[in-house]
């Protein structure tokens, strides 16, 4: 059994509660820390040198936001998909919904663009989550762009249609 003395460090208790002394951390052990620790560090560095979010957690961090200048561009993914109950709804791009992330979808708009059939993995991905659910019949994915003039939104977001497909049963 062990507990925390005043000074943060674990020490060792035995039964009878007395203090058995603290215990403390060998060369090899300090040695595996700084080795594995530097291993960490030369992946997130290599990561983000190199590599795209696709080697997360390792990849570049630029899924995070930083700020726009005042006159700009901003850019949405999303895929838009018709029902077969007739209805067009945006695709919840999260686990929960389709069964897939947007940060995923952003990812990957290249390939989309290039093979739309990757787009089944979506209605697939939405079929087994929401069984009760109308199903997707018809899949296009678009990206939105909003210009900003001197920090203001200038009108509705722009809809181009990068990739359709026609979901296989």
């Amino acid at each position: 059994m062990s507990r925390r003395n005043r000074s943060g460090l674990m020490t060792v208790v035995t039964d009878g509660q007395e203090r058995a002394g603290d215990v403390r951390l060998g060369r090899v052990g300090k040695g595996v820390r700084v080795a594995v620790a530097l291993v960490g560090i030369g992946l997130l560095v290599n990561g983000s040198v190199r590599a795209s979010d696709d080697a997360w957690p390792f990849g570049p961090m630029s899924q995070y936001a930083m700020s726009v200048p005042d006159d700009a561009s901003i850019t949405y993914t999303r895929i838009s998909a018709q029902t077969d109950a007739g209805t067009t709804v945006d695709v919840p791009l999260n686990i929960e919904g389709a069964g897939v992330a947007r940060a995923e979808i952003e990812a990957r708009t290249g390939e989309i663009v290039k093979d739309p059939s990757l787009l089944q993995q979506v209605a697939d991905g939405w079929a087994k989550k929401h069984p009760d659910k109308p199903k997707y019949v018809k899949l296009e994915l678009i990206r939105d762009t909003t210009q900003l003039v001197k920090g203001r939104v200038v009108g509705p977001p722009a809809p181009e249609v990068l990739a359709t497909w026609e979901v296989r049963r």
